[in-house]
């Protein structure tokens, strides 16, 4: 049972893209996602909402408003709401990099306005009364190493202009933390955007926890790594320790958070550019407590809850179609939200 009204629990739908594709296996569409997570009841709990990704084949980032009237209705229909939306601002689905030319940065942000539109005729509709949009800096950590500061200061200014947009849209920005992305890809140089951009009431952080998970191992950045090589992850303390210090430091720019399981691997090419894998809720080689984690990032260093969001949401990509079209997997998931919401929500 519920203990808690908020926050909100919400299924994201981008696990049915990421990942898929011709490489790989097809993409679940939208209405099959939205039907999954529909279906999914644990003592007569279900999700109250779900997070969108602004990208064909689900949602098309040129939609007009007849379209979005569609997708409110559909998702309407499920007795569902929609909350954050992510925002395609990289090269392959039209945007650019945050810290290219000016025509790829000019890409980067079209993105951002289209995204923002999108939000803003979704509230109008009233299928979405919170959330944030999404960005990173659509660039990687080996291109940014080659000029860290001048690209720093670079994607700064990019995300500076998408504040201004986001602004006239009455939207928030959220950059996910992931250890993919120039500039992002380690707790000290995130905080460093953040406090460069300095747009605290517009530009915030999305916490995943499976990512920000990563940023203890210092992948891509060895010399922010808090946890040694080899570690040995029976030492849940030391994993608490290292954690608490990427919340402290995040927790204050966090306005949109993925509940997320990691087995603590990472893949990827070379020396940079790697990322991490999500795993499932119940997954035997999930390395966090995920509720224990979670309060971490949802309660503050006094304990109270920081009531920051309104919604939490499940993240978990490139799991085999299979997989996400049992029933279970959800009933998995929902499960595990309401055991976070129980422990660290309020009313």
């Amino acid at each position: 049972m519920n203990q808690h009204k908020r926050p909100f629990l919400h299924n994201a739908m981008w696990p049915g893209l990421v990942g898929k594709g011709p490489d790989s296996e097809p993409p679940i569409d939208l209405e099959t996602m939205l039907n999954l997570t529909a279906a999914a009841e644990v003592d007569g709990i279900r999700f109250d909402g779900v997070d969108l990704f602004l990208s064909l084949p689900h949602v098309d980032i040129d939609s007009t408003d007849e379209d979005l009237q569609r997708l409110a209705d559909h998702i309407a229909r499920r007795n569902l709401v929609v909350g954050s939306l992510v925002a395609p601002v990289w090269p392959p689905a039209g945007g650019g990099s945050a810290m290219g030319s000016e025509e790829e940065r000019k890409s980067f942000l079209s993105q951002v306005r289209k995204s923002c539109a999108i939000g803003r005729k979704l509230r109008d509709i009233g299928i979405r009364r919170y959330g944030i949009v999404r960005v990173d800096s659509a660039a990687s950590p080996s291109e940014w190493a080659k000029d860290p500061a001048g690209n720093t200061k670079r994607i700064a200014e990019t995300f500076r202009e998408a504040c201004t947009i986001a602004e006239d849209h009455g939207e928030r920005l959220a950059a996910e933390g992931e250890i993919c992305w120039a500039a992002m890809h380690s707790w000290k140089r995130m905080v460093e955007l953040l406090e460069m951009v300095n747009r605290p009431q517009t530009l915030g952080f999305q916490a995943d926890m499976a990512h920000s998970l990563l940023y203890t191992l210092g992948y891509n950045a060895p010399e922010d790594r808090l946890l040694p090589e080899n570690f040995d992850w029976s030492q849940q303390d030391v994993l608490m320790d290292a954690l608490r210090k990427v919340t402290d430091a995040l927790r204050p720019w966090t306005i949109d958070f993925h509940v997320a399981q990691n087995d603590g691997t990472v893949f990827g090419a070379g020396s940079h550019d790697k990322t991490g894998r999500h795993c499932l809720a119940k997954d035997p080689n999930g390395r966090m407590d995920i509720v224990k984690v979670a309060g971490l990032w949802m309660r503050d260093k006094t304990g109270a809850p920081t009531r920051a969001y309104e919604h939490i949401c499940w993240d978990g990509c490139m799991f085999p179609n299979a997989t996400m079209m049992m029933p279970g997997t959800w009933q998995d998931v929902l499960g595990t939200l309401i055991a976070v919401q129980n422990a660290h929500g309020w009313d």
